[in-house]
């Protein structure tokens, strides 16, 4: 499988795309000034303890307060093998006032506030550090039993004594050496030491600990051998990400591409048109069929059609074909536009027990590809599949979407920083074809937006430095709406509400 990188920053937000033989199979979107928040280390304090729930309400410095199950006796670790964690110690007994470290394991969502555990890891390229947690997993994807063996003995002899310690082995680890897994072993060690440290004295709410920004979290995380192209459409990224491609030995300088074309990048790709297809709820199937992807407050909702596909022989192998399509199309939907939580499957509905039985295997089997920790339930009588898909991160739809402000949010419009990034990518294009000047004709929100945040601040230092745009701002613009005209003239004739941008 033929696997491409793109990366990018711009107007304060940095991108995260994956192509797998030509289709867009992740796309990830994070603020540069304030980025993912799970695995972030706060020291927080108890404002509210709800003894009905066993749960604690902790305050960390975050819009909301966040949500601290008192009966956690571990983090999560199913997806690995290894030694059976202890459940035996007692739960949380905390009082409004306590002061502790929490992590946070799921992001805000919706009204409600971020989940935080008291049990901390520290993840690395081959190895995630438990500290206070006995447990030594493995990742299933080392599938050499002699070399799980040996990988577990290491791991064991590197906690040197301290069982309350633990280790889990990732996918990466047998692609190193021994000593190698030492040093990312002390590097995580001094990591948490150092997060000890500067929580003393800290105030409540202080950010002690933050994951690595997404283009390098993504890199660190991602398979070297597989990737054949590391493309990235940012100078000051590119250096970066060729600092942490220097420590690594599975992925060559040579793969690290630095975009340098006029366009933007994932314009150039079309990538950008590919990212569109998430706000649409329908996706065709390759046979004719189609899928309705509904998201709701509980859960997302996906119903399969036969659609124009009519098939060669009976009506059960028909509907079999458009099924078994759709389950292949759902996985990587659903890790395309990073669905999390509940995700309940209406397939049409199937008479033969094996033909049911072989489109479960092959969702399984699509979703066991996934990053992401999935667990898919038996199909029921109706030909309803459930599974569920762990959270990470943002959907892509929260990127390209924001609730009406016309109709009290039952419906939505497109993000203003959606907006802008496609705008940005207009003005590219239009320089790219020649032009020295560019009058665009926009809503006049989205147009303060973009002065008072200074968002394209970045190209007109650089590679606008030498062109001239306008703006002229209309009250009366849809926010997603606006045009781009290329000019060469040397006097230009503009309306009286034209603005000089830089």
């Amino acid at each position: 499988m033929k696997k491409e990188w793109f990366f990018d920053r711009y107007c304060g937000q940095q991108f995260a795309a994956l192509m797998e033989d030509g289709k867009l199979t992740e796309f990830s979107v994070e603020k540069e000034d304030r980025g993912e928040i799970v695995g972030n280390v706060y020291k927080g304090r108890v404002t509210n303890v709800l003894s009905g729930m066993n749960a604690a309400f902790i305050s960390c410095g975050l819009q909301r307060n966040c949500y601290l199950s008192m009966e956690e006796t571990y983090t999560d670790y199913t997806k690995y093998d290894g030694t059976p964690v202890r459940t035996d110690s007692k739960p949380l007994e905390l009082k409004v006032g306590d002061e502790l470290l929490v992590q946070v394991t799921k992001p805000p969502r919706g009204n409600k506030g971020a989940k935080v555990t008291t049990h901390l890891s520290f993840v690395g390229k081959c190895l995630i550090y438990l500290p206070g947690t006995d447990f030594l997993g493995i990742s299933r994807k080392i599938t050499d039993e002699k070399q799980r063996e040996k990988l577990l003995k290491i791991a064991d002899k590197m906690r040197m004594g301290k069982t309350n310690d633990g280790f889990i082995i990732r996918t990466k680890a047998p692609l190193v050496t021994q000593k190698q897994l030492k040093a990312e072993a002390e590097y995580l060690k001094k990591l948490y030491e150092k997060t000890l440290g500067a929580a003393k004295g800290a105030p409540v709410g202080t950010l002690l600990y933050e994951d690595e920004e997404l283009p390098l979290r993504t890199l660190r995380d991602s398979f070297g051998d597989e990737v054949v192209a590391i493309h990235v459409g940012d100078e000051e990224l590119y250096q970066r990400l060729l600092a942490l491609v220097k420590l690594r030995s599975d992925i060559s300088e040579r793969k690290l591409i630095k975009h340098t074309g006029e366009r933007a990048m994932f314009n150039e790709y079309g990538i950008d048109s590919l990212v569109y297809d998430a706000v649409s709820p329908t996706v065709p199937l390759e046979n004719g069929g189609y899928l309705v992807i509904e998201h709701t407050e509980a859960m997302t909702v996906i119903d399969v059609n036969t659609g124009s596909y009519i098939g060669e022989n009976s009506l059960e192998e028909t509907v079999f074909a458009v099924n078994l399509a759709a389950a292949k199309e759902i996985a990587r939907q659903v890790r395309f536009r990073n669905i999390g939580g509940i995700v309940a499957v209406d397939f049409i509905d199937m008479v033969d027990e094996a033909h049911k039985e072989a489109v479960t295997e092959a969702l399984k089997a699509r979703l066991a590809q996934d990053k992401a920790k999935c667990n898919v339930l038996p199909m029921s009588e109706l030909c309803i599949t459930q599974f569920t898909r762990k959270r990470v991160g943002r959907e892509v739809i929260s990127f390209l979407e924001k609730p009406c402000p016309h109709c009290s949010g039952k419906g939505y419009v497109h993000d203003d920083i959606f907006v802008i990034t496609r705008l940005r990518s207009a003005i590219l294009n239009c320089f790219a074809d020649g032009y020295t000047s560019a009058i665009i004709e926009l809503n006049e929100w989205i147009m303060k937006k973009i002065l008072n945040e200074g968002l394209f601040s970045i190209e007109a230092r650089n590679r606008w430095k030498n062109k001239r745009i306008y703006f002229i701002p209309h009250k009366t613009y849809k926010e997603e709406y606006f045009t781009v005209r290329g000019e060469n003239s040397t006097v230009l004739k503009l309306p009286d509400k034209a603005q000089i941008l830089y």
